[in-house]
Parts: C-alpha cells; sequence; structure tokens
C-alpha cells in the first residue's frame, strides 16, 4: 500500500476533531521481539493476584451494596522468601511476604465493609491454588488506607465534596459514576489486533508450559515460573525459554537433563504445529540458558516460581492486557490489573483499545493498533484523543462507530472484567 494517510473525524459529532486515522502497511513491524511471562512468574503472580483482589472486592460489594464500591488494588507487591532446594525435595526456610497497598471503602451506610478479611482470604486462597508449596508460608502486610485525592477542599457553605466522601459514602447514590461516568485520570490505553503468527506461538508455548492443563499434566516436574523471548521474523527466529522444574520429582542432574530435552522437543512439535511442517528448521531454541549442569547451577525449584527465592513481582511489570510484552508494538507501563474497573481508564481504555482494533478487523479485516487518551474528568465515553492505525482503508465515520460501538459500553466492559473475560496478563 503506498504511503500513508491521516483523516480526522468529521462525520460523528460526539467524536468531532479527536479521531485520526492513519492507512500504512508499517501496521506490523519486521522484525519481531516477544516476551511472555508464564503464570508462576513473580510479576504475573502479582497482577494475577491484585485482580483477584479487585474481583472479589467488588463482587462482595455487588452483592450487600448494589454497587462497586471506590477501590484500587495496583500497587500490590510479591517478596521472595528463602528456600533450601536438594534433588528430591527441600524445605521452606522464609516465607513470601505480600505487601497489599490500595486504597478501599470501608462502608457504605450501615454496611461495614470486610476489606481486611476479604484480603486475606483472597491471598491466602490465591498462594493454596498457585503456589501450594508456600500456602502456610505467608506473612501478609496490609496498608490499605480510605484517604481521599486531591480535591475535597469545602467551599461556599459545602462542608462536603465528592472527593471529600469518595471512599466514605452513606449510599450508593452518592458514587459519582452513577451519574455520569468519567475518567478519573489522564492516561493512555493501547491494543492491536490480529496477533501475528509468532506472537500467538510465543503465548501458546507459554501457556502450555506453565498452565494447569497442558505440558505440565503429564510433567508434574514442571514449574509455572516459564518466561520467553522471541526474536526473529518468521523466516528465521531465535527463543530463549527459561522452565523451571520442581526438585520433589527430580532424582538427579541426569534427570534434569532429560527433562529439558523433554522440553526442547515439545517446544519444537508446538513450532511445527503453530507455523507448518519444517517450521523448527527455521528457530532455534535455548532452554534454561544459565545453567552450568557441571557444577549442579541449575533452574531447580521447591515451589515452581522464583518467587520463592528472592525474586520480587510488582503489579504493571508483566505482561500487557493482551498477555503479551511487544516493544515493537504499541504499549504502555499501566499496572492494569487490581485498577478499578468501573471508571479507571488505565485499565478500561486497554482493554477497550483491544476490543475496537479486533471490531475492526472483524469488519475490514486487515491489522490495527489502537491508542485512546484521556483527560481526567472529562467523560469517559468519549476519549480526549484517538488515533488508529490500520493496514486497510477505513471511512472515518466506520472508524467512529467502531470506537463508540465499545466506549459506550463501558458497564459492558466492566462486567466482562469482573467475570474474569479478559486476561489482563
Amino acid at each position: 500500500m503506498p504511503g500513508s494517510r491521516a483523516e480526522s473525524a468529521s462525520l460523528h459529532p460526539s467524536l468531532d476533531s479527536r479521531l485520526t486515522l492513519e492507512v500504512t502497511d508499517q501496521t506490523v513491524p519486521g522484525v519481531a521481539i516477544i516476551e511472555r511471562k508464564g503464570r508462576g512468574h513473580p510479576d504475573t503472580l502479582t497482577d494475577n493476584l491484585a485482580e483477584a483482589l479487585s474481583r472479589v472486592y467488588a463482587a462482595w460489594c455487588l452483592e450487600h451494596v448494589g454497587a462497586v464500591l471506590h477501590h484500587n488494588f495496583d500497587k500490590v507487591t510479591t517478596h521472595g522468601g528463602a528456600v533450601r532446594v536438594v534433588y528430591g525435595g527441600g524445605e521452606v526456610l522464609a516465607p513470601i511476604r505480600v505487601m497489599v497497598n490500595g486504597r478501599v471503602t470501608r462502608r457504605c451506610g450501615q454496611v461495614v465493609v470486610p476489606s481486611e478479611d476479604l484480603v486475606t482470604t483472597t491471598v491466602r486462597a490465591f498462594f493454596t491454588e498457585r503456589l501450594p508449596a508456600f500456602a502456610d508460608h505467608l506473612d501478609i502486610q496490609l496498608n490499605l488506607t480510605s484517604n481521599s485525592s486531591p480535591g475535597s477542599v469545602p467551599s461556599d457553605g459545602h462542608d462536603q465534596t465528592d472527593r471529600s466522601i469518595w471512599f466514605d459514602i452513606e449510599h450508593i447514590d452518592q458514587l459519582r459514576e452513577r451519574q455520569v461516568l468519567l475518567a478519573n485520570d489522564t492516561s493512555m490505553g493501547t491494543g492491536f489486533y490480529p496477533l501475528s503468527p509468532l506472537e500467538m506461538l510465543a503465548a501458546e508455548l507459554v501457556d502450555e508450559l506453565s498452565g494447569d492443563d497442558g505440558f505440565r499434566r503429564g510433567h508434574p516436574w514442571c514449574g509455572t515460573d516459564v518466561k520467553l523471548m522471541l526474536v526473529g521474523e518468521e523466516s528465521s527466529f531465535d527463543v530463549v525459554v527459561a522452565v523451571p522444574q520442581v526438585s520433589t520429582y527430580v532424582r538427579g542432574r541426569e534427570e534434569y537433563a532429560r527433562n529439558k530435552a523433554t522440553v526442547l522437543e515439545h517446544c519444537q512439535q508446538m513450532v511445527e504445529k503453530r507455523l507448518g511442517e519444517g517450521a523448527s528448521d527455521r528457530c532455534t531454541f535455548r532452554v534454561n540458558a544459565r545453567d552450568i549442569e557441571a557444577r549442579d547451577e541449575l533452574y531447580l525449584t521447591l515451589s515452581g516460581s522464583s518467587l520463592e527465592s528472592g525474586d520480587e513481582g510488582v503489579v504493571g511489570r508483566g505482561n500487557r492486557a493482551n498477555g503479551l510484552i511487544t516493544p515493537l508494538r504499541p504499549m504502555n507501563i499501566e499496572g492494569v490489573n487490581g485498577k478499578n474497573p468501573v471508571y479507571h481508564v488505565g485499565k478500561l481504555y486497554n482493554v477497550a483499545a483491544v476490543c475496537i482494533a479486533q471490531l475492526l478487523h472483524e469488519r475490514f479485516s486487515g491489522h490495527h493498533q489502537v491508542v485512546m487518551v484521556s483527560a481526567t474528568g472529562q467523560e469517559l465515553a468519549y476519549p480526549w484523543r484517538i488515533h488508529i492505525r490500520s493496514s486497510v482503508p477505513i471511512a472515518i465515520g466506520d472508524a467512529a462507530d467502531a470506537v463508540l460501538s465499545v466506549t459506550e459500553q463501558s458497564a459492558r466492559l466492566t462486567a466482562e472484567i469482573l467475570a474474569g473475560q479478559h486476561a489482563l496478563a
């Protein structure tokens, strides 16, 4: 497609000149750099935990007061413990420390939200499922406040502002979003669709190796802290993948080496399945590249995750909202998980951008990239700026319709997020 062009919206008054549309053949980068962190990576665990806290809190509020009360759990961190690992076993020497930092509404009228109990119960249930070796070795530290953001200065005889009661309301009708849904921040969301064949391969490889229903079902020695980096083009690419082994099921160095060979063979089979016969000849794999087997310096763990021993996890340092880290694609550094799913643009605009790109692909084929920018205090449904890059021609009015068909349905997005229908990490 020769050249590129950009247009501004003129057919949809609610978007006015906020939407620009660029048609270009450079939507998909020529070289792929793709990273994905698996289910047991400390950053993925922390992202997933933060989101679990938000969902549990929101579900309790919906059941008991009829609305999602104001909250944020997007500053959660996890800090590694200590273990002694030997072939065939090991022991926990120090617990994992979980620091739950955030803000919550503790009451709505006479209804008291058991915030601390909800958080503590959720953290323990989460680690019992995901890292059972540490189910009884957790140090949970709560730093939850109900402090207001700036903007709660009473004046002109008014003792209260919306901000001053943001986390302390008498009735859900005092929630501002029940009257008008406004962006809580000046931020952005990014998304693209469809994934390239290499991006799909990276996602599937990590999910297959670190998930509960794939490779690990027949290979209990395989841990969940899988991490993959892929660099290259479909015609020739290199992959480095880290796959921990669980010490209880590994009785010696030779067995560890055989397991690594099994991982390598499985990866090559998945390449053939995803990219076609002969595709494995176009790629090179390295498994646990830091190993020095002759000195028993191996990726051998007690729990299957490096969080057990000194590593740390922080919300927002892991996979983006579409599950990948792709620096040559549009992406941002928002910590999506744990943010309020009702009005926080750092969450909703990232989910919405992917949905809009997918909708454009379904309607017009091609590749699409969407960037949405909010202005704090403005209506959430009408972003301050939207830029769309497409590989196929699209009328500006059609692009605007696709945007609004998603952004004007934010309540549906919120419900889907709370139901776990968007991966987010």
